[in-house]
């Protein structure tokens, strides 16, 4: 709805007060608009908005075959940051990709608001919601603006979905998917999450096997023992002997990381004795989803690289705290082949059974269990390099 004779400030249905403001140059926005006709209208261009980090950004994927499969012919682009759209681009059913920030500052509000004008949009989904956000979205005068009903600027959106996730009652792509529901699609079941990787990426992960010294038939295990901050972690001591376990049984480790992570990887090469290898730094994201995607095993705490190795198919052992909003209920792995663990609050001399203080509820998980998983795990697969 774009022009005040539509309704007159009132819905056709005559059920609830369509408030509207002028943007100038004589078009209009519906900030609080709830007509029927809203939700039974054909969209032909969406945005769903995710501008946080790695994991969040995969595990919002699912939304686009859902919505795909309810509105064929519909354009949907992504606005995300740029080091996660990196990851993202040509993924199937994604049309386009409008980054969020230039050089990793966000960009300029109006420059921003400009581009989302010009792009026309006529439908977009917030599954990360913040205050410039949902002001950029009302402004740029999308009609329809799908978003949680529970912050204080809700407002600004149209189409409001109530739900906490913090209470952690379905999976985070189960989360995004329901925000659909705004326009009355939904889906029983997740879809699977398909990343793009071109035949570039796949040679220059191949670039860094051989840099590492490994061979065409070498199987190797990939530790990532951080996850900026994003969830406790599992001691790096623990993962240096793991890696040492592993090796002493005929397997290659690679500890990989962050730039910003490099010392925390040094410390578990260094635990292991220095039989692990490192990779820091080295792999933008899609060279790093092709490297991942080469081991026969993935083993890290609960961070973005996690849902990057459920996604192309690499068995994958997971660390979770005793935290409710970061349970692998809402964060677990999207795949079958995998193993989690999770600390029990109750058991951690720290925690005593009540709020998580640190990371001590971790070492509740021993190597010897997760040498175990990895057995379960590790099965012989031919890999063509």
């Amino acid at each position: 709805m774009t022009e005040p004779a539509a309704c007159g400030g009132w819905c056709a249905c005559r059920r609830t007060t369509c408030f509207l403001e002028t943007l100038g140059r004589g078009r209009y926005i519906a900030i609080n608009h709830t007509c029927e006709a809203v939700s039974k209208r054909t969209f032909e261009n969406a945005l769903i908005v995710r501008t946080d980090r790695i994991g969040d950004v995969v595990l919002t994927l699912p939304m686009i075959p859902v919505l795909r499969e309810s509105l064929p012919g519909i354009r949907i682009s992504m606005l995300l940051r740029s080091y996660t759209a990196a990851l993202v681009e040509g993924t199937p059913g994604l049309d386009h990709v409008v980054p969020y920030d230039r050089s990793g500052k966000p960009k300029e509000f109006l420059a921003l608001l400009s581009e989302l004008q010009a792009q026309k949009f006529d439908l977009v989904i917030v599954s990360h919601p913040t205050l410039r956000i949902a002001l950029l979205t009302a402004l740029a005068g999308i009609p329809v603006r799908v978003g949680s009903g529970y912050r204080w600027y809700s407002f600004l959106f149209n189409r409001k979905v109530f739900e906490h996730r913090k209470t952690a009652e379905k999976h985070e792509a189960a989360y995004n998917i329901s925000l659909l529901q705004a326009i009355d699609i939904r889906s029983d079941s997740i879809p699977r999450i398909e990343l793009s990787l071109p035949s570039s990426a796949n040679d220059a992960a191949a670039v860094e096997v051989r840099r590492l010294g490994l061979s065409e038939i070498d199987r190797f295990v990939v530790l990532h023992p951080g996850s900026g901050g994003s969830a406790r972690d599992w001691n790096p001591r623990n993962f240096g002997v793991l890696a040492a376990a592993l090796v002493g049984e005929g397997l290659k480790v690679v500890v990989t990381g962050s730039t910003e992570e490099r010392r925390l990887v040094e410390a578990v090469v260094e635990a292991s004795g220095g039989k692990a290898m490192q990779s820091v730094g080295m792999m933008p994201l899609k060279v790093l989803a092709a490297f991942i995607g080469r081991a026969h095993l993935f083993v890290s705490n609960s961070t973005g690289p996690l849902h990057i190795a459920a996604a192309v198919g690499t068995p994958v052992i997971a660390f979770y705290p005793p935290i409710r909003e970061c349970s692998p209920r809402r964060w677990g792995p999207l795949t079958d082949d995998q193993v989690v663990f999770t600390a029990v609050s109750s058991l951690c001399p720290r925690c005593n059974g009540g709020p998580c203080q640190g990371n001590d509820c971790m070492e509740q998980i021993s190597v010897e269990d997760v040498l175990g998983a990895a057995h379960t795990l590790l099965t012989p697969k031919e890999r063509s390099y």
